[in-house]
């Protein structure tokens, strides 16, 4: 219910006021508040206003009439009422015009008709018609409220809105991804996630829908395919919605009249239920998600004193660690820069990381699922943990993470991972070691081959021999003895001598290969070899000697002292 313009004029007190202009959509113009105002306009008068004035200051200037008119329709008032008789006896053509020309309401009032009475009348009917829109909506809210004590699903509660406003309703999360999918055919699914796709949704910008209308600031509105959406915010964390709640306004329905006072108080409520919904959710969620967290963590560090033990809350968790498994430990290398590069101005680079990382857990849980293989998984520290299952135990990991990586370029194009794959061992503290390998693994594939890739332990065994062997001082102050000048040189001319010498050796001493390689000119390989001999003091042909240059420069590479020991 909502008073129109036909509602004010039909009253015992306005039965001698005279419709000057917009007689045919009087029955049409919302009437939500009523003020008095002269000049100047600004921004004192609200969409839907009726306007009531005297002309104060206009009497002897038709041109500034004409604009105070101008701005009473700009500002999208219901109606002018012009009280005349003091300082405006006849309204000029030139007003009438214009009015006509906009299909603008003016009404010329008697000079004996209090505005006061007007304004007192017209308000205890719309605060009258407001009341009663406002008891409705709360019986709504209650039944919202029993939903949500009553521990209710989501859908039910989607469909008891959809009931509620008569519209279809689409509940999303904050990245615009649908909540129920089971009220849509699939058509309108893909339909929904191409507009995902295409940022069409969720609307990110500031604009409210309405803005000189106070009753509609938070509603964003977006016309696509012939049809207009309306967005709501729901669940503000940090001062960043959690979730949207859509409407989908029929065609040929004009938003206005379809937002009413009750309609809007509706959606108001319905928001405020869907936020309580994602809450308890979320919380859920989140507890599930500590608890499986905090059990492959556990598992991880060898912390169960027992099978039984292990097994017992495995198995409340939905996990089965009788199977076999490996670990695998990777990190997100450059989500950060990514972050910058895609200049995300609506998240934060907190919320955007959650996202990421769901996306990334996502990926991986499907890439088990569509092996069928078992995954248990944590990220912690910004580190993803993950237990795979493998179907022997002579088979390692890397058909697994390559689905992964092949997903995550489609879905993250630009996310670098490295990757530690561990080793399978037998009985539940076999997790526990796999976990140490992976750890073990990623660390010298790290500083061996740099960022953006896997290292498996059994490909280690070189390296656990050089991290074990310069574990005693005398070892470590023999390497750096060897090669510190040589390092420093490298560090201050760039002329990669290390690079040089690992050339050389691969070819075992082949100067045209190592030459050919490194495209250099055979003489200027002749003098990097000279100067590696001089600054190191041994000789190239020296099997002892290449030896000893060999083992330091691997076992400098692989990052086993302190910065203070390479220098």
């Amino acid at each position: 219910m909502r008073l129109t313009m036909e509602g004010v004029l039909n009253r015992e007190m306005l039965e001698n006021a005279k419709i000057i202009t917009g007689e045919n959509v009087v029955s049409e113009r919302y009437v939500q508040w009523i003020s008095v105002i002269e000049l100047p306009v600004e921004n004192f008068v609200r969409k839907n206003e009726a306007v009531l004035t005297t002309a104060i200051g206009c009497s002897d200037d038709v041109t500034v009439l004409k604009g105070f008119v101008q701005d009473i329709i700009d500002a999208e008032a219901s109606a002018l009422l012009i009280a005349t008789g003091r300082y405006i006896f006849d309204i000029p053509s030139e007003v009438i015009e214009l009015a006509e020309k906009h299909d603008f309401i003016i009404v010329e009032l008697p000079w004996e008709i209090r505005f006061a009475s007007i304004v007192e009348e017209i308000m205890k009917e719309i605060n009258d018609i407001h009341y009663k829109e406002r008891e409705k909506s709360e019986k709504v809210q209650q039944e919202f409220f029993k939903l949500i004590l009553k521990n209710t699903a989501f859908q039910p509660i989607a469909k008891f809105i959809q009931r509620k406003i008569g519209c279809s309703i689409v509940i999303t999360n904050r990245t615009g991804e649908m909540q129920e999918k089971e009220m849509h055919t699939q058509t309108f699914i893909q339909k929904w996630e191409g507009y995902v796709l295409q940022e069409v949704f969720p609307v990110k910008r500031d604009a409210a829908l309405l803005t000189r209308n106070p009753m509609f600031q938070k509603f964003h509105m977006v016309e696509v395919d012939r049809q207009t959406v309306l967005q709501l915010p729901v669940l503000h964390v940090l001062g960043e919605p959690q979730g949207y709640f859509f409407v989908i306004i029929p065609p040929d329905t004009n938003v206005e009249a379809y937002l009413t006072p009750y309609r809007v108080n509706v959606l108001e409520h319905a928001a405020t239920t869907i936020a309580l919904w994602f809450s308890r959710k979320n919380a859920i969620e989140e507890t599930k998600m500590r608890l499986h967290s905090d059990f492959v963590q556990e598992l991880a560090k060898g912390e169960f004193m027992s099978y039984e033990k292990a097994n017992a809350r495995a198995t409340l968790l939905g996990y089965r660690i009788n199977l076999p498994y490996v670990c695998m430990i990777g990190i997100p290398e450059n989500l950060r820069e990514l972050f910058r590069k895609q200049k995300q101005a609506h998240y934060s680079y907190e919320n955007w990381l959650e996202n990421m990382i769901l996306y990334i857990r996502e990926e991986i849980f499907y890439a088990a699922q569509s092996l069928n293989r078992e995954v248990m998984m944590t990220y912690q520290d910004e580190q993803l943990l993950l237990f795979i299952e493998i179907p022997c135990k002579n088979e390692n990991a890397t058909s697994f993470l390559d689905l992964v990586e092949r997903r995550l370029g489609n879905l993250l194009p630009g996310v670098v991972l490295s990757w530690g794959i561990g080793s399978y061992r037998e009985g539940y503290q076999g997790f526990s070691e796999s976990y140490q390998h992976a750890g073990v693994a990623l660390t010298i594939g790290r500083r061996k081959k740099g960022i953006g890739h896997r290292m498996l332990y059994e490909h280690t065994r070189v390296d656990r021999v050089l991290l074990n062997l310069v574990q005693n001082q005398e070892m470590k102050e023999i390497v750096m003895t060897t090669i510190e000048q040589l390092v420093q040189y490298d560090e201050q001319r760039n002329m990669d001598l290390i690079g040089t010498f690992r050339t050389f050796n691969k070819f075992r001493g082949n100067v045209s290969q190592t030459a050919r390689v490194l495209n250099l000119h055979r003489q200027s390989l002749l003098y990097r070899l000279r100067k590696i001999e001089s600054l190191t003091g041994l000789s190239l042909v020296d099997p002892d000697d290449l030896f000893l240059l060999d083992l330091s420069i691997r076992s400098w590479r692989i990052g086993v002292f302190e910065q203070g020991d390479k220098k």
